[in-house]
């Protein structure tokens, strides 16, 4: 007879064994390393240590040793100053009694006041004296500029961009003159008169 509360097994599918963990890796053993000589028995001055022999290093903050001919040249110590590529990379140096080359200062200036007449341009919309003291900075990029022009031919990038900046400074100026001018033409009189 079956008892209806266990399951009928034999439909059931055939679970197979749970495989077995491999055991854990043994570290192999490590090797001895060799005694090195301490400085008693190290060879002394004159004997040398011959071709195989261990190198010392130089005392702290002494000269490295140079490397051995043909050989990768050995890096700086640390905090060292490294040293410079093979190959002549330095400039040569003036002769005496040539002028160095002159700074392009007119036109540095002109840019500077160009750029800044762009920047302050916010100042330029304060009523009449905005507009004013607006035109002082863009005017002196457009002068020296010019004289930037005439005296440092060279520098064509810095004076022409100081020129160019100041006459938009300048019109921004000017246009802030005017504006305020056609806005205080134009308010009605309060009804006062004479």
């Amino acid at each position: 007879m079956s008892n209806s509360n266990s399951p009928d097994l034999s439909g059931a599918p055939h679970v197979p064994d749970v495989p077995q963990v491999p055991d854990v890796p043994q570290v192999p053993d490590v090797p001895q390393v060799p005694d090195f000589p301490t400085s008693s028995a190290a060879p002394q001055a004159g004997q040398g240590a011959g071709p195989a022999g261990p190198a010392t290093p130089p005392p702290y903050g002494g000269p490295p040793t140079p490397p051995p001919y043909g050989g990768p040249p050995t890096p700086p110590p640390y905090g060292g100053p490294a040293t410079p590529p093979p190959g002549n990379t330095a400039p040569y140096a003036p002769y005496p009694g040539t002028p160095a080359a002159k700074q392009p200062i007119l036109s540095i200036l002109a840019l500077v006041a160009g750029v800044i007449g762009i920047l302050g341009s916010p100042v330029v919309f304060i009523p009449i004296v905005g507009g004013i003291f607006g035109l002082f900075i863009p005017a002196a990029a457009i002068v020296l500029g010019f004289f930037g022009r005439t005296k440092e031919p060279r520098a064509k990038g810095l004076w022409l961009t100081g020129i160019i900046t100041g006459a938009v400074g300048v019109a921004l100026a000017l246009l802030s003159i005017v504006i305020w001018a056609i806005v205080f033409a134009n308010i009605p009189s309060t009804g006062y008169s004479y």
